[in-house]
């Protein structure tokens, strides 16, 4: 079974760890992959977060060795693809935090509820209904509407609260418009995450713990998965798919870096 992939796409929450709590295993297999010079990059569906916020959580709350750089949020390949396909269109108006809105200007798009060309629809914990009738209007008169990803919930210290993709849907049902989707299950994340890396698709393994997010975006992109049984997906569910992830694991620890 090959396993000396060059790079490693790596979920966050579930595989790295579980909301504040720590997966020891994952400390350590990221230690070995770094030890074996493997590329590192973990793909998060998080639009709400900068690069360095996701890396200092990993280093001081998960004994995580991690920089920015290891960091490619839904953020960061919602602004890379704009900046791809924009040209001089560059004026977006956005539902979402800072994380997502920084990732913009830092690609030069202008911030603007005046005659956009994209509307971006992400997690917005401050989200008023002004917001959403601002991005529905927007979208009626020709703003193309981009969401960035389609998780339905998100876990936290509350339990299952609302996720990005319960405002995307929202705004979906408002202007009956299909959204262009840059996260996990969808491949542009995926493609803008191989972009950064510099690598093939055969060079790279995509891991997660989610079947319906991580290791549907692997074959959707066509490319290797390796599940692990460490947060939402469990072997019942998995052996009912049609399509079974290229390596499956309990545990990181069984993980052998070639």
């Amino acid at each position: 079974m090959k396993n000396n992939y060059q790079g490693y796409f790596i979920d966050l929450d579930g595989t790295m760890y579980k909301g504040t709590k720590r997966i020891p295993a994952a400390a350590r297999f990221i230690s070995r992959l770094q030890q074996a010079n493997k590329q590192v990059l973990f793909v998060t569906n998080n639009s709400t977060r900068s690069p360095e916020f996701v890396a200092n959580n990993l280093t001081q709350n998960h004994g995580i060795n991690a920089t920015s750089e290891n960091v490619y949020t839904t953020a960061l390949a919602t602004a890379d693809y704009l900046d791809q396909i924009a040209g001089n269109k560059r004026r977006v108006y956005v539902v979402g935090e800072s994380g997502l809105r920084e990732a913009l200007v830092n690609r030069k798009f202008i911030l603007t509820s005046d005659s956009p060309d994209y509307v971006v629809v992400g997690l917005d914990s401050e989200v008023t209904y002004d917001k959403l009738a601002t991005a529905v209007l927007l979208i009626r008169d020709g703003a193309t509407f981009i969401g960035t990803n389609a998780d339905s919930n998100l876990p936290n210290q509350r339990g299952m609260v609302p996720g990005a993709g319960s405002l995307v849907k929202l705004v979906e049902y408002a202007t009956q418009e299909k959204p262009i989707m840059i996260g996990k299950p969808e491949k542009i994340i995926m493609a803008m995450a191989l972009k950064k890396s510099g690598l093939t698709k055969e060079q790279v393994v995509m891991v997660g713990d989610n079947y319906d997010t991580d290791i549907q975006a692997a074959i959707n992109f066509g490319i290797d998965s390796l599940l692990v049984y460490s947060g939402l997906s469990t072997k019942a569910d998995v052996r009912k798919k049609a399509i079974q992830p290229t390596h499956q694991v309990d545990s990181l620890d069984d993980w052998k870096v070639e």
